[in-house]
């Protein structure tokens, strides 16, 4: 599959946007800061000789692909990505669904990866047309008390059909700590749920049917210890949550869907190569990095609009909401993110976005080829409608247009834009583009002149909800 392109003209105009020679006057500062990436940062953390200013330094997830997938390589049954799929594999003939319970950047990549790369009605096909992989949900990501009980309910009533595999399911859990109050308080209730289901069962099922990835220690490992679970997956030292997709807390969910997980790492590999070593014209990471930043110092564009043109990347969208606002959202620094999935929202939200506060640049993510065939809008006898004079259109004829459409009239209001292309939609894109936006971020936080790791500002929330719990 090819390399993703961006292409930054529509933010290049000398009255709304920016300059090539400023793009082009960023080059040697952020050489550096690939440098420090690509050399400086492994060495810190290899040594453990990591200055005050840089601490955290979660920056193991640059080079963990390659890691993996080594380790994969030198031994496939020992390597962690070797006991995933062990696991995995050996469930699919033995339940029809599972919850993956985690919050933030332990369930956020997963489910970009499911509605990225899985059929959009995945949970409603039958188990054959699934081809034995469960149905998946995601919860723990809230403490919301109606649609915990919906999905406990729903879980509990099994499958499509009556073999024993579609009365089971499992609950992957995922969190470092195991401290997370929305995460615990759901793994309580989920388990509670589980074993009650299992019935007779439960003493053989239970420790099968638990699959939690978590820290070498801590809440969460020790009850996984007392549960019996005979895998417990970890989340790496050095990657942090929001960092953590291409970790077994991506992978688990990934390889349980039937995911190919090796092409994942395999399109992350590609882009770690191409940004370390593509010149600076030509690097989709350096120049996503410039344009942006430049628009944001030079231009007043403090929200940063990721408009994808599939609703399969809507997910893809809100994780990386999540991942820049968290990583930069500091000191008073940083942009707002915002996903929109159009042509949808043009119909909620463009209105504001064209006319409203001049205030925004808008991220266009566009797929080039699409995995069905094209539908096109076809003749019909009744033209009430007036649509025969497009019939041999299709779908993506009219997307294409619309997108041209936006942006023509995005730019006739001085709004600027930019355009992420992917060559398609499968898990080896995906990993490109996790990894692209990773990289991206870090290399725009340190630019600001602050740590993109660590969360200090989310750990406040979770110390006043512990105490107006009456918990110390």
């Amino acid at each position: 599959m090819p390399l993703i392109q961006f292409d930054p003209s529509g933010s290049i105009h000398p009255e709304y946007g920016i300059t090539q020679q400023q793009i082009n006057d960023l080059a040697g500062r952020l050489g550096e800061l690939r440098d420090e990436m690509v050399t400086t940062d492994r060495e810190q953390y290899d040594s453990g000789d990591i200055p005050a200013e840089k601490q955290p330094l979660d920056a193991r997830f640059f080079w963990l692909p390659e890691e993996q997938l080594a380790a994969y390589e030198a031994d496939r049954e020992s390597s962690e990505l070797g006991r995933i799929f062990k696991v995995a594999n050996g469930l699919h003939d033995h339940l029809d669904a599972a919850a993956v319970l985690g919050i933030g950047g332990s369930y956020m990549g997963a489910r970009a990866m499911m509605d990225a790369c899985c059929d959009p009605y995945h949970n409603e096909l039958s188990r054959a047309a699934r081809g034995s992989k469960p149905r998946m949900y995601f919860e723990g990501n809230n403490v919301d008390n109606d649609a915990s009980a919906a999905l406990m309910n729903r879980l509990i009533a099994g499958g499509y059909g009556d073999s024993p595999a579609e009365e089971r399911w499992a609950i992957v859990v995922i969190s470092k700590s195991g401290g997370t109050l929305e995460t615990a308080a759901a793994f309580r209730q989920f388990l509670r749920t589980l074993e009650s289901s299992l019935g007779d069962e439960a003493p053989q099922w239970l420790s099968r049917l638990v699959i939690p990835v978590t820290g070498e220690s801590g809440k969460l490992h020790d009850l996984a210890t007392e549960i019996g679970c005979g895998e417990i997956f970890s989340v790496p030292d050095g990657v942090g949550g929001r960092f953590s997709v291409l970790s077994p807390v991506g992978l688990m969910p990934a390889a349980m869907l039937g995911l190919d997980c090796m092409k994942l790492l395999a399109g992350a590999v590609e882009m770690n190569d191409h940004f370390k070593t593509a010149k600076y014209a030509d690097n989709v990471v350096l120049q996503y990095v410039a344009v942006n930043h430049l628009l944001s110092q030079h231009r007043g564009k403090t929200i940063r609009v990721m408009s994808v043109w599939t609703k399969a990347l809507e997910s893809l969208g809100m994780w990386y909401d999540q991942l820049l606002a968290e990583s930069n959202g500091k000191d008073g620094l940083g942009v707002t993110p915002l996903t929109t999935v159009n042509t949808r929202d043009l119909h909620s939200r463009h209105q504001q976005h064209q006319q409203g506060a001049n205030d925004k640049v808008f991220n266009n993510v566009i797929v080039d080829s699409y995995r069905s065939d094209a539908i096109p809008v076809g003749h019909s006898d009744r033209n009430q409608d007036g649509l025969n004079d497009i019939a041999d259109k299709t779908l993506p004829d009219i997307m294409a247009a619309a997108i041209k459409g936006t942006n023509d009239a995005l730019h006739a209001d001085g709004r600027p834009t930019t355009d992420i292309v992917l060559p398609g939609i499968d898990t080896h894109v995906m990993g490109q583009l996790f990894q692209m936006l990773m990289i991206a971020t870090v290399i725009e936080g340190r630019l600001l002149g602050i740590n993109p790791y660590g969360q200090p500002g989310v750990e406040q929330y979770k110390k006043n909800m512990n105490r107006n719990l009456g918990r110390a």
